[in-house]
């Protein structure tokens, strides 16, 4: 297994910054790897990523989601991967995201990647561009604020994301 870590600290409040990273289907505009993300249920995600050439397709599951502190998920099937996102205020508009990844890198291409470093450059220009894409918004493009335990939606969250009237998606 490989593992990556690292952080951005981005100039919104904890709130907005944890309310964009929700709004999955906004991944490909900030994240290069990443093609398309969809979500068809609270707890479930469909990815299309492309690195090194190999484009893939695979399922995800949120385990574990708490407002303004922590996304957690890992895939169903192959590729192998669990990653957790975390947030931290550093103020009350400012914020420290932090990212973990352990992933088994699958073919040469992939174990290539990773020996060299090439997936790890990849996620903390990743992170930074999120920053970016957060900072110049000025707003998140949506949220969802619901809890989720053990792959469960804690009763009381809210069923369905929810996107911020009249902001572009997608």
């Amino acid at each position: 297994m490989s593992v990556i870590e690292d952080a951005v600290d981005v100039d919104v409040p904890v709130h907005m910054a944890y309310n964009q990273w929700t709004q999955f289907e906004c991944f490909p505009r900030f994240m290069r790897g990443v093609r398309q993300v969809e979500r068809s249920r609270s707890t479930m995600t469909h990815w299309v990523t492309r690195f090194g050439g190999v484009t893939r397709e695979f399922d995800a599951e949120i385990t574990e989601q708490r407002p303004d502190d922590r996304v957690a998920w890992r895939t169903v099937g192959r590729p192998r991967l669990t990653g957790e996102v975390s947030f931290r205020a550093l103020g009350e508009a400012r914020c420290r995201v932090s990212l973990r990844i352990d992933f088994a890198p699958r073919g040469a291409a992939e174990r290539a990647g990773a020996v060299l470093g090439l997936v790890r450059r990849q996620v903390r220009e990743d992170l930074r561009r999120f920053k970016e894409y957060i900072e110049r918004q000025g707003r998140e493009s949506g949220r969802w604020r619901g809890t989720i335990s053990g792959g469960r939606v804690e009763p009381d969250s809210d069923l369905l994301p929810r996107r911020v009237p009249n902001w572009p998606v997608g």
